[in-house]
């Protein structure tokens, strides 16, 4: 697990730092990146469910995902490891956006990390109990501790946050944690009394 504490930490690092100076770039041209927010069922708009997860509407929005997709992510990149957090993000990211674009009231434009802030939760919640880990059970315990409270978050309201957004990409990190799931090798079937077929 040391071997990958650098690198998830120079991966996170990097994330925030490209989220950070894209919001600058929207800022200093007048949000002319905007525009790259998801607007409900609009066909040309699907071409923006993965820019959408990586722009924001203002210093203040990008400031309330930062710490938690910075923590979030280096515990999902310590444990699982950075290409493996790719793959989880990207299934989380697709997840948030194209429940945004099926769901999201009309007129809305919706963009920010915060679905992959709750699909990183979602993902560290439940994938010890899918891997087996006692281990990553802990932590999952631990994450829904410090972090539970975002799952209010997921409900549906009219406070202009997207809601949406926010339960599909829980929804995500919780498939994630099944389809990108470490597979047994055949040591660990044997300790678990499983006869591996091949």
């Amino acid at each position: 697990m040391r071997s990958r504490a650098k690198p998830a930490l120079c991966l996170m690092l990097g994330w925030v730092a490209l989220l950070w100076l894209l919001e600058g770039v929207d800022v200093a041209t007048g949000g002319s990146l905007d525009t790259f927010g998801i607007q409900p069922r609009e066909p040309a708009e699907l071409l923006d469910v993965v820019p959408a997860a990586f722009l924001h509407f203002g210093f203040a929005h990008l400031a309330a995902n930062t710490l938690p997709l910075l923590f979030l992510g280096f515990v999902a990149a310590l444990r699982s490891g950075v290409r493996r957090l790719l793959a989880v993000a990207l299934l989380i990211i697709l997840a948030s956006g194209l429940g945004v674009w099926l769901t999201a009231a009309p007129d809305s434009n919706t963009a920010g990390a915060s679905g992959v802030v709750f699909g990183l939760f979602g993902y560290l919640l439940v994938r010890g109990f899918i891997e087996r880990s006692a281990l990553d059970i802990g932590i999952g315990l631990v994450i829904g501790v410090l972090y539970g409270s975002i799952l209010w978050g997921a409900l549906p309201s009219d406070n202009g946050i997207s809601w949406q957004g926010h339960l599909f990409g829980l929804i995500g990190g919780v498939l994630a944690a099944f389809v990108f799931r470490e597979r047994l090798r055949g040591d660990d079937l044997a300790g678990a009394g499983v006869r591996p077929v091949t």
